[in-house]
């Protein structure tokens, strides 16, 4: 498959011109043109780009890329050794990222509802990418934190009474704490994000809505494994998904 068409392919299926991102979205570092096989994972670690020249992958496609806002952008140090193995293998880099926190099949919040078995309702927070919904039957606070546990393979870290009824709920992957605010306007009973913050211990506390950190890398695992799957399905492509173990 050209590397332009399987651009188009992505593109068509996220839709990034619709969001305002933190970087650019698609095709970060370009390779060979024909693409065959695809390794796939959360961030474009230098584990991940060793994993695709030991599998001879012809792209790496992942939800954490590069050229971030705000960041150095003097290619030294860890970034002139991840271009580089890109570029000596003409590996392309192809990257999602609010396109695939947002996508409402593929994309994380999406999975962590189909996984959690929560019943998605709506979505609030700027560009609308935080999502609410409700339990199919309501359960305590530590029933909720021990099927998130079960479903991601990791304790999350809960903030909140246990025994706390919970009916509503709201959820943002990755490191979306910042909408733990708007969440309680929508009404919820709990909020599940990767990531806390010092002054979010507080808020739960003082509001008595629960709040559930579950790992930023651990939220967002689902989504790219889905979208893997999607281009190996649609396009006919080697598309295999790597994990690199990450405890945040």
């Amino acid at each position: 498959m050209r590397r332009e068409a399987l651009l188009d392919y992505l593109d068509g299926l996220l839709e990034p011109a619709k969001f305002k991102d933190y970087c650019p979205n698609g095709l970060q570092v370009e390779g060979r043109r024909e693409i065959r096989r695809v390794v796939a994972g959360v961030t474009a670690c230098q584990a991940l780009l060793d994993a695709a020249v030991a599998a001879q992958a012809d792209a790496v496609l992942v939800h954490h890329g590069y050229f971030w806002k705000g960041e150095d952008g003097r290619v030294t140090g860890i970034r002139r050794q991840r271009l580089k193995t890109l570029l000596d293998h003409e590996i392309s880099l192809i990257a999602y990222h609010l396109p695939l926190d947002a996508h409402p099949q593929l994309g994380n919040n999406a999975q962590l509802a189909q996984a959690f078995g929560w019943l998605a309702e709506g979505c609030f927070g700027e560009q609308n990418i935080a999502w609410r919904g409700s339990l199919p039957q309501p359960q305590s606070v530590a029933e909720v934190a021990a099927r998130v546990a079960a479903a991601l393979g990791r304790e999350p870290l809960l903030i909140g009474d246990p025994q706390a009824p919970v009916r509503r709920v709201g959820w943002c992957s990755g490191g979306a704490q910042g909408y733990f605010e708007a969440a309680i306007e929508q009404g919820v009973d709990l909020y599940l994000s990767g990531e806390i913050s010092e002054q979010t211990v507080h808020l739960a506390r003082e509001t008595g809505v629960a709040y559930l950190a579950a790992g930023h890398h651990a939220t967002e695992r689902l989504g790219i494994q889905a979208l893997a799957a999607r281009v190996a399905e649609d396009c006919g492509l080697d598309c295999r998904f790597v994990e690199v173990a990450n405890p945040v």
